[in-house]
């Protein structure tokens, strides 16, 4: 291999033998070759890390890392330093790409000297074993002109969950490094990784074709479970959010709007979270946290700015914007239930939120 490439293809791997391999393989099989692929086995207990190390032995564009297990950050981190490639590319190793994915990113890059490519992504619900339901997410393709013509339209791009996740986008390795931007070392740590690289981006292309196939509703996953902290981080996700707007100088009524309806949406995932049944705290005590989330200052008046899009979301807004905590207890028990026993039903309420 020589000592540049066009594209580094980063992805950490931790418990995923089962998936790792189509993960793989569809990098494998992109019509761009120019890549290297530099896997972190974050210290896994399965053989996801074996079969990687099997790949690797055939094919000398993946090189494979073993570490002592650290988190997601710490392994992206790792190959971050040991990239050569003019792109990062992040993957996660439970997911795959459709072929021409990288080839295109890398034209849309080269054309327009794009420091971020943003492209749609495709999010497959299973509800069984085989079966499921997909979700389409993107927005029309644009080349913003300027750094001030991409913040005044990111709520958009947010609104459609562009912006938060790394692997629909293609990032120029030099902007990267040139601020050292790293993976911080914390939960759901790719969300504050793209509001670092969004701060001062000035060259963005977005693209309506759709490549990455995100797979949802593995009972392993992190994102079904319960976490005792959910209110927390999305406290702390929302001061991020409303930093990064007032670093902008964004003030306008749309933006408004988009974060107090981004903020109630996450505020009743949150009342949906306390009503898991994981959750160990009594029905009195639920309340009781309820009770005060949605009581805040800024809660109501999130919920009084934000215009829910859907007759479903103005429903589940409704007991928060009258602050009535017997509702929304019961409205969180509802959504929990679908959630766990009819995981199609939940996917299809969720994407036409």
């Amino acid at each position: 291999m020589s000592n540049e490439v066009t594209v580094s293809i980063i992805m950490p791997v931790y418990g995923v033998e089962k998936y790792v391999g189509k993960a793989i393989e569809s990098m494998q099989a992109q019509t761009f070759g120019d890549f290297e692929f530099l896997i972190v086995d974050d210290g896994t207990k399965d053989r996801s890390g074996i079969i990687c190390d099997e790949y690797a032995a055939k094919d000398e564009r993946i090189r494979v890392f073993h570490k002592e297990n650290g988190g997601a950050p710490s392994a992206r981190n790792l190959a971050i330093d040991e990239a050569k490639g003019k792109y990062f590319y992040f993957m996660d190793s439970d997911d795959w790409a459709e072929p021409t994915m990288l080839e295109d990113m890398v034209k849309l890059a080269e054309a327009h000297r794009a420091q971020l490519v943003v492209t749609g992504y495709f999010i497959d619900t299973y509800y069984s074993d085989t079966e499921y339901v997909t979700q389409e997410v993107f927005q029309p393709s644009q080349v913003f002109a300027t750094q001030q013509e991409f913040r005044e339209n990111a709520y958009r791009l947010f609104d459609h969950n562009l912006l938060y996740t790394p692997w629909n986008k293609l990032y120029d390795a030099t902007y990267i490094r040139d601020n050292n931007l790293k993976f911080p070392q914390t939960f759901w740590d790719d969300f504050p990784f793209n509001l670092s690289v969004l701060r001062d981006v000035e060259r963005v292309v977005v693209s309506d074709r759709k490549y990455y196939h995100f797979m949802r509703a593995r009972a392993e996953s992190e994102t079904a479970k319960y976490r005792p902290d959910m209110y927390d981080k999305r406290e702390e996700e929302h001061g991020w959010m409303v930093d990064l707007y007032r670093y902008w100088n964004i003030d306008d009524e749309n933006s408004r709007e988009f974060l107090a309806r981004r903020y109630v949406e996450r505020l009743i995932g949150c009342v949906e979270n306390l009503t898991n049944p994981a959750c160990t705290l009594s029905a009195a005590e639920k309340k009781a946290e309820i009770r005060r989330i949605i009581s805040t200052d800024h809660a109501k008046e999130a919920a009084e700015t934000a215009k829910p899009r859907s007759r479903y979301m103005k429903i589940m807004v409704s007991p928060i914007r009258r602050q009535n905590t017997g509702l929304t207890y019961w409205e969180g028990k509802c959504i929990s239930s679908v959630k766990r026993k009819n995981v199609k039903l939940f996917a299809t309420l969720k994407a036409g939120r």
